[in-house]
C-alpha cells in the first residue's frame, strides 16, 4: 500500500532521471531490436548518438574504440591529438591484447595456478573498464580458455579477495539500510532499458559459504557469460548485489570489508528487504529477467516459489543446475545404447540434499513422470528411483527434523530395511547395496567419493555407470576424472561441475571429461523468455531447455562418452535451447511477444523461422560508427 500511495511521484522522478540518462543514451550497433517477419534489425547499421567528447568518451567504457576511432570520428568528438596516430582495426587491438597477455603466462606459468588464473582476471577485468566492445569481442572469441576466468573457478577466487580487488563500481548495492528506499534508488541506474538482473545475497557463493558484499562478483561473471553467450545487449545487463549482513565472523572483523558488518537478516525482515527490491526493479523495468543467484537453500526455495508465479524470474542454482544435470542424465542413458525414455529405470544415488540437489531432485523426477504418463501413479513411480544421502547419511522417513523440501525422497524404512539399509546409512553403503546406474554428487564436499565409493560402484549392475562430480569450484568437487576412471575402469561415463582436462587411458583411447556448466543453460533460458514475452518461466520451459541440450549431442559423440557439447560452441547452444523455450512459451499460451514481434506473429513462425529470429536478436561486439550531438 505504501508504494502504490507513492507511486504517482515516480512519474516526476523518472522525467528527471531521464534527463541525466540522456547524457548517457543507451544506444548501441547491432541491438537486435524491432525484428520483423524478415529478420533483420532496425538499429543494425544506425550510428550511435552520444553528448560526449573528447577524454570523456575516452574515459567511458561503453562507448571508448580507443586506437580504432576512426579520422572522422577523431574530428567529431574532439579526439585529434588524443590518441596516437595510427588507426587499428579491432582485430589489431585484439592481436596487441593477446600478446600481453601471452607474456603474462609465460612469466606466470611456473608459479601457482591460483595467481595465474587472478593474474589474468585482472587483465580481462582491466580491459573491461576501458573497453567494454573489445572486452566482449575477446571474450567470445576466446570462450573456452576464458569462461573459467571470469566466472567458475576463478570467480570463487575473485569473490574471496573481492575488497581487495575493488576498482571501479560496477553493478548496484541495495542494502538493509536501505529499506523504505529502493523505489526511487533504482532510477540512479542510468538504462532506461535493463533486460536481465542477476541478483545475489552472498550467503551461499558457490562451495565457498558466505562471502556477503563480496558476492558481487559472481552477478558480474555470469551477466559476462549472459553477454558472450546469449548475446544480451550488456548496457542492458545489471548485477545487484542484496547486502542484509554477514554471518562471516572474519568478514565482520575485518576493517576493509565493503559491506555491512553486522550479522544477517532474517525471517520476516529479511523477506521485506527482497520484496521491496523485486517491486522496485519491475516497476521500473516491468520486462526485466531477475535471475537469483547463490542464495543459501533456506531461502533459495522459499523465494522461488514466493515469486515464480508473479514476476519473470528463476534461480539457477535450483533451476538451472537441475536442467543441466538432467540434460547430463538424458545424454548419460543415450552413453548407455539406450533411448532417452528409458530415463525412468535409472537407479540414482544423489549426495546432497543442498538447494541444487533438491532442485535435481524434483526436476530428474518430473522428467520421469512425464515420461512415464504425468499422473500422480507415474509420479510415485519417479520417486522411488532416488536415494538422497547428506551430511547425516541416508535420508529416511525415520529421520528426525527433516528438511521439508527433503521430504518427498525420504526412503521408506521398512523398504530399506530389505535392502539391507537403515537410516543414515553412509555412502559406501548404499552404493554397496543399491548398486546404482548413476552416481550424482551436488554436495559441495570435496573428494566425497573417496576410493571406498568408487570401488563400491564397480559392482553397479549398469554396463556403463555415470558419475557425475558437480559441485564447484575445483577444489569441492567430489572426485577426479582420474580417480573415477582408474578406480571403476574405463568405461564410465564421467561429468563434473568444474572444468577437468580429459583422461588418457592408453593405446589411443581418452577419458572425456564433460563439464556440466550451468552456461550451457541459463543464457539461453533467459533469452528465450526474453525474446517469447513469457510472462513466467514454466517448469516446461526449463525442461524444454534441458532436453534440448540433451539432443544436441550426435549418436556417434554420445557413444564416446561425450555428454556435453564443447564450449566454444556456446552461442549456437543457446540460439538452439533459446529456441527450444519460445517454441515452448508459445505452446503454453504464454508468449507475449517481444517488441516488434508481437504473439500473433510468433505463434506463425516455423522452428526453422524462431532460430532464425533469435539469432537476428544476439547482440554481437562490433564497433559502431559514433557521431556527437550536443545535450
Amino acid at each position: 500500500m505504501y508504494y502504490q500511495i507513492r507511486a504517482s511521484a515516480w512519474s516526476l522522478i523518472r522525467r528527471v532521471k531521464q534527463r541525466r540518462v540522456s547524457s548517457n543514451p543507451v544506444v548501441w550497433q547491432s541491438t537486435g531490436v524491432g525484428v520483423r517477419r524478415s529478420f533483420t534489425t532496425t538499429e543494425g547499421h544506425r550510428p550511435t548518438i552520444v553528448h560526449k567528447r573528447s577524454l570523456d568518451i575516452l574515459h567511458d567504457p561503453w562507448f571508448n574504440k580507443g586506437t580504432a576511432f576512426s579520422m572522422t570520428e577523431r574530428d567529431r568528438l574532439d579526439l585529434r591529438g588524443l590518441l596516437p596516430p595510427n588507426v587499428m582495426s579491432s582485430e589489431q587491438q585484439i592481436e596487441r591484447f593477446m600478446a600481453d597477455l601471452k607474456r603474462l603466462e609465460v612469466h606466470a606459468r611456473d608459479g601457482p595456478s591460483d595467481t595465474n588464473a587472478l593474474a589474468k582476471w585482472r587483465i580481462l577485468n582491466r580491459l573491461h573498464d576501458r573497453n567494454e566492445t573489445m572486452y566482449y569481442k575477446v571474450l567470445i572469441a576466446n570462450i573456452e580458455e576464458y569462461a573459467p576466468i571470469v566466472y567458475t573457478p576463478t570467480v570463487g577466487l575473485v569473490c574471496q579477495n573481492y575488497s581487495g580487488l575493488f576498482r571501479r563500481p560496477r553493478g548496484m548495492y541495495f542494502s538493509a539500510e536501505d529499506r523504505g528506499e529502493m523505489m526511487s534508488m533504482v532510477y540512479n541506474w542510468p538504462a532506461d532499458q535493463v533486460d536481465m538482473i542477476v541478483v545475489t545475497d552472498g550467503s551461499r557463493i558457490l562451495g565457498l559459504g558466505d562471502l556477503g558484499v563480496h558476492g558481487i562478483g559472481i552477478a558480474i561473471g555470469k551477466l559476462d557469460l549472459y553477454v558472450a553467450a546469449a548475446g544480451i545487449n550488456p548496457q542492458r545487463v545489471l548485477p545487484v548485489m542484496i547486502d542484509v549482513g554477514t554471518n562471516n565472523e572474519k568478514l565482520l572483523k575485518d576493517p576493509l570489508y565493503l559491506g555491512l558488518q553486522e550479522h544477517r537478516l532474517d525471517g520476516d525482515e529479511y523477506l521485506a528487504v527482497i520484496d521491496e527490491f523485486m517491486e522496485a526493479v519491475f516497476t521500473r523495468w516491468p520486462h526485466v529477467i531477475v535471475q537469483f543467484e547463490d542464495f543459501q537453500s533456506k531461502w533459495a526455495f522459499k523465494l522461488l516459489q514466493r515469486y515464480r508465479n508473479t514476476y519473470r524470474m528463476f534461480n539457477d542454482d535450483v533451476q538451472g543446475t537441475a536442467g543441466v544435470a538432467i540434460a547430463g542424465l538424458l545424454g548419460a542413458v543415450r552413453a548407455q545404447g539406450r533411448p532417452m525414455i528409458d530415463f525412468p529405470k535409472q537407479k540414482i544415488v544423489v549426495a546432497g540434499a543442498g538447494s541444487a540437489g533438491i532442485g535435481v531432485l524434483n526436476t530428474a523426477r518430473k522428467t520421469m513422470a512425464r515420461m512415464l504418463g504425468n499422473n500422480e501413479t507415474a509420479f510415485k513411480s519417479a520417486g522411488s528411483q532416488f536415494w538422497v544421502v547428506d551430511a547425516n547419511g541416508l535420508i529416511t522417513d525415520e529421520r528426525q527434523n527433516i528438511d521439508p523440501d527433503a521430504l518427498p525422497f525420504a526412503r521408506k524404512i521398512k523398504e530399506i530395511h530389505r535392502q539391507g539399509l537403515r537410516e543414515g546409512a553412509s555412502l559406501v553403503e548404499v552404493v554397496q547395496q543399491v548398486k546404482p546406474d548413476v552416481l550424482l554428487g551436488l554436495s559441495a564436499v570435496g573428494g566425497l567419493f573417496s576410493k571406498e565409493v568408487l570401488e563400491a560402484l564397480k559392482g553397479s549392475t549398469s554396463t556403463r555407470p555415470a558419475i557425475f562430480a558437480m559441485s564447484n569450484p575445483t577444489k569441492n568437487a567430489e572426485c577426479t576424472p582420474e580417480e573415477a576412471f582408474s578406480i571403476v575402469g574405463d568405461n564410465i561415463i564421467f561429468a563434473s561441475g568444474s572444468p577437468f582436462k580429459d583422461v588418457n587411458l592408453g593405446n589411443g583411447h581418452i577419458g572425456h571429461c564433460n563439464q556440466g556448466n550451468n552456461m550451457y543453460l541459463f543464457p539461453g533460458i533467459g533469452l528465450g523468455t526474453l525474446l517469447s514475452g513469457s510472462r513466467i518461466i514454466s517448469d516446461d520451459m526449463l525442461q524444454a531447455a534441458a532436453e534440448c541440450l540433451a539432443a544436441y549431442m550426435t549418436e556417434e559423440e554420445v557413444l564416446k562418452g561425450i555428454i556435453y557439447p564443447s564450449i566454444s560452441s556456446i552461442r549456437d547452444i543457446t540460439k538452439e535451447v533459446a529456441a527450444a523455450v519460445i517454441k515452448e512459451a508459445i505452446e503454453e499460451g504464454l508468449a507475449e511477444g517481444y517488441r516488434g514481434m508481437d504473439a500473433r506473429e510468433l505463434q506463425k513462425l516455423s522452428q526453422e523461422e524462431i532460430r532464425e529470429y533469435v539469432k537476428n536478436n544476439m547482440w554481437s561486439p562490433d564497433y559502431p560508427t559514433v557521431v556527437y550531438k550536443k545535450d
